[in-house]
């Protein structure tokens, strides 16, 4: 079984509105400023609680101008942080005068704020009475009595297509494979829990296939313990017919990824070492930490990335 969501990660536009969005509109610290390990001349920024705890990352890849993507099946359709009870009223007034495309919903019976990120992503906030565990970042410019804490939901969009070994859905591989149990059904929406993490799988015939690309999920990733357990999950892969890619070390995590019955991109991360292995907690995200990998580019690839502002970190 997993433990729960480790982070998700999407493909964006501008670096700098990125950034605006995810610090300066939601309150998130940038915790890490590193670079994509295929193309290290995109940022790959992190953010998160005040250290970067693993299930607070939503991580993005800024490629600059690109086209838009487009959400639909085979594709995670949106993102729900948790807030704690009592912020909502904050938070619509404050996406609704900050952000151009937002709004309200109720899923489930609990009421939802939503808004688009720029460059279209679903980033949706829902209240929960006891808030997953968290670390204050004093320099927010969100209050701590409504801060969000963690990624409480992803909501998949499953495409209907191919059987992996004895699992023929998105469902059978939550719940069959990687340890979630069913909660609430209603219409064409079920949802899903391990620990606090919640996966909602929607199905939608009717919507066009996915197109990756800006405003779009790249991928999503799952906790595990440490390497130990990491191991034996890739062999219970490979075993139940999961093509998977080798343990990858990404400095911070290591990594495995594979996709599951609905073409959606899954990862398994571990949750050590973590964020405070190459800065500490004071000023965590305020320069380029370049993979291992890349270190020999360093200088280049400062000369070259965009310089990023960030709110809330006085330079």
């Amino acid at each position: 079984m997993v433990l729960g969501i480790h982070h998700v990660t999407a493909i964006s536009g501008d670096p700098q509105q990125n950034v605006d969005f995810y610090v300066g509109v939601l309150g998130l610290r940038l915790v890490k400023q590193t670079v994509n390990f295929d193309d290290p001349t995109v940022y790959h920024l992190y953010y998160g609680d005040g250290i970067g705890r693993p299930g607070t990352l939503m991580t993005t890849f800024p490629y600059g101008h690109i086209l838009p993507g487009k959400r639909g099946r085979g594709e995670t359709a949106a993102i729900t942080f948790e807030v704690p009870t009592g912020s909502l009223d904050f938070w619509a007034t404050r996406l609704g005068i900050e952000v151009s495309h937002s709004g309200e919903e109720v899923i489930f019976d609990k009421r939802v704020v939503w808004a688009l990120d720029p460059d279209g992503l679903r980033v949706e906030l829902e209240e929960v009475e006891t808030p997953a565990e968290y670390t204050e970042w004093t320099q927010s410019s969100v209050p701590t009595q409504f801060a969000i804490r963690a990624i409480r939901r992803i909501s998949l969009m499953p495409a209907r297509g191919r059987s992996i070994g004895s699992f023929d859905s998105t469902e059978a591989a939550l719940t069959g494979m990687l340890g979630f149990e069913l909660t609430r059904e209603e219409g064409n929406r079920k949802r899903f829990k391990v620990g606090v993490s919640e996966v909602d799988v929607i199905d939608a015939p009717e919507e066009p296939m996915a197109r990756n690309s800006a405003g779009t999920v790249h991928h999503v990733a799952f906790r595990n313990e440490n390497d130990e357990v990491h191991e034996k999950w890739l062999m219970d892969l490979n075993r139940n017919g999961f093509h998977t890619s080798p343990i990858m070390d990404r400095d911070y995590f290591r990594s495995i990824y594979f996709r599951e019955p609905g073409g959606i991109l899954f990862e398994f991360a571990t949750d050590q070492p973590g964020m405070l292995i190459d800065e500490t907690a004071e000023h965590l995200g305020e320069a380029l930490r370049v993979p291992k990998m890349h270190v020999h580019r360093q200088d280049h690839l400062e000369r070259v990335l965009p310089k990023l502002n960030i709110p809330g970190v006085t330079r």
